[in-house]
């Protein structure tokens, strides 16, 4: 007993007792020379430890096609399907026939509303409609992982400590300004996407007075977020809990 407790100690995790059961307390360090491991930093670019990726989220195949079926398929949701075109119905004009059926030489004609004519009805255009559409769940997560191994292996993943952006009697303007102090201080530069666990008003509000800067929860990524970006900023509770949903 004394031995396992020296090498939990060692590996850095603390176990807390909650009624019957012992649950660990924070993640526990990456062993030293793990080829998985990736530093964590402070919000001031300093390496504070070193973590553990999970192979199965972080080092799966990219499947390039099944990755375009995931984007696709949320950017085909995001459409508002709001356009539309007037049929012969809708469009203005009498529904007098202009002349007799049969007898004049010309082109028998039931009213000016006709679409062979200018000004006529538009004949199968488009009308209102949900482009939303449905895909396996273990497809989209698939893609997800895929999305991450990519980005990863790219050299745009990040993993911070925490994000200290904190609500203040100050204008929230401020709050803007405490963010954008961090990601430059992190050399994060253009579109980024910071993923935190349950994010507070503050990150949310001033991540998005900052352009190009989407800040979400571990349960809302997708594959579209992840490649939308030069920068995936995740923070320890972020990572642990996207491990979790997808591994």
């Amino acid at each position: 007993m004394a031995a396992e407790k020296g090498k939990k100690a060692a590996a850095g995790e603390k176990t807390v007792r909650v009624g019957e059961k012992t649950v660990r307390s924070r993640r526990p360090r990456a062993p030293k020379g793990d080829p998985s491991a990736v530093p964590v930093l402070s919000a001031d670019n300093k390496q504070v430890s070193e973590v553990a990726l999970s192979p199965i989220v972080f080092e799966a195949k990219v499947n390039q096609h099944l990755i375009y079926e995931a984007v696709k398929q949320y950017r085909a949701g995001a459409r508002r399907g709001t356009h539309m075109t007037k049929n012969r119905a809708l469009v203005s004009g009498s529904g007098r026939k202009p002349w007799r059926q049969k007898g004049t030489g010309r082109a028998r004609v039931g009213e000016i509303r006709t679409p062979l004519w200018r000004h006529g009805g538009t004949v199968f255009g488009p009308v209102p409609r949900d482009y939303s559409y449905a895909m396996p769940k273990k497809a989209r997560a698939a893609a997800l992982r895929a999305a991450l191994s990519q980005r990863r292996s790219e050299g745009a993943l990040k993993v911070v400590d925490t994000l200290p952006v904190r609500m203040q009697e100050k204008p929230p303007h401020r709050l803007t300004q405490q963010l954008k102090g961090i990601l430059a201080k992190l050399e994060v530069e253009g579109k980024a996407l910071i993923v935190d666990h349950e994010p507070t008003d503050a990150l949310v509000m001033s991540g998005r007075n900052l352009p190009g800067v989407t800040v979400l929860d571990p349960s809302h990524v997708t594959a579209y977020h992840v490649l939308d970006c030069r920068h995936v900023l995740l923070t320890s509770e972020g990572l642990t809990k996207l491990e979790e949903r997808l591994a």
